[in-house]
């Protein structure tokens, strides 16, 4: 079986647009249906792939947060050069951090983080053990053999883990930044968040210094929310979270 990797995508839909960002080990999959569901209501959606994933597990390890970010910026002047002026944006996981980065560096409309990690106690681990999973998996798309899967994990669990700690050093970088945050913001948990504890989004209202901000609870969803059993409630949500903002450019 020959795989397909993922690609980036740009659903056009009007004058207005969103920026969406996957999360760590995901790929432009994660938010192609809310990028479907927005285009559909007269938004333009992007999302871009971030180097080293979306390809063989080990090259996740040879990459790190600078990487994506370059990534992302390159994919926020993508827009840009394309003639869009106003773009929000909204991330799932390591997509959600990226996005409140983003909202330091950039002038924004909005900003939609979803389970995106704030606080680094236990953070390593989690991210640890999703990233094995992540590599398993891979490999067994691949057709591999299980004597094959299992030799080529271990030697996997061998390789440094340099970017894991990288991530921590985001996490803590965006923490110190959060009261630089202005723009509109809707903050979105899923409360059976398997990888993201819950009480990463308090902290995340809390602190940022947006006087238009809004936490919305999904209470039976899991970390991947943009697939989970409430992501049609999420999608509207955003929408009508979109609608409210302060749009110069009519549809």
């Amino acid at each position: 079986m020959k795989m397909v990797p993922p690609k980036p995508f740009t659903f056009e839909g009007g004058k207005r647009a969103v920026l969406l960002l996957h999360a760590f080990t995901g790929s432009p999959t994660d938010v192609r249906m809310l990028g479907r569901y927005l285009q559909k209501r007269g938004y333009t959606t992007h999302a871009p792939l971030y180097k080293g994933h979306g390809v063989p597990p080990e090259e996740i390890l040879q990459t790190g947060p600078e990487d994506w970010w370059l990534d992302v910026d390159q994919a926020f002047q993508h827009l840009k050069n394309e003639g869009y002026d106003e773009i929000a944006i909204c991330g799932l996981s390591l997509g959600g951090l990226l996005s409140l980065r983003s909202g330091v560096s950039y002038e924004v409309k909005g900003l939609v983080p979803m389970c995106a990690p704030i606080i680094t106690r236990e953070n390593k681990d989690r991210l640890y053990n999703g990233l094995l999973q992540y590599a398993k998996e891979y490999k067994q798309l691949e057709n591999k053999s299980e004597e094959e899967v299992h030799k080529e994990m271990e030697a996997f669990k061998q390789l440094p883990t340099t970017t894991l700690s990288l991530i921590n050093e985001l996490i803590e970088e965006v923490y110190d930044s959060l009261d630089m945050i202005d723009a509109p913001t809707m903050v979105v948990q899923a409360v059976k968040d398997e990888m993201v504890k819950p009480e990463n989004a308090n902290v995340i209202y809390e602190e940022i210094a947006s006087d238009e901000k809004e936490l919305k609870w999904y209470e039976n969803s899991p970390h991947v929310i943009t697939h989970g059993p409430e992501r049609d409630q999420l999608f509207e949500d955003i929408y009508q979270f979109l609608e409210q903002l302060d749009w110069e450019n009519e549809k």
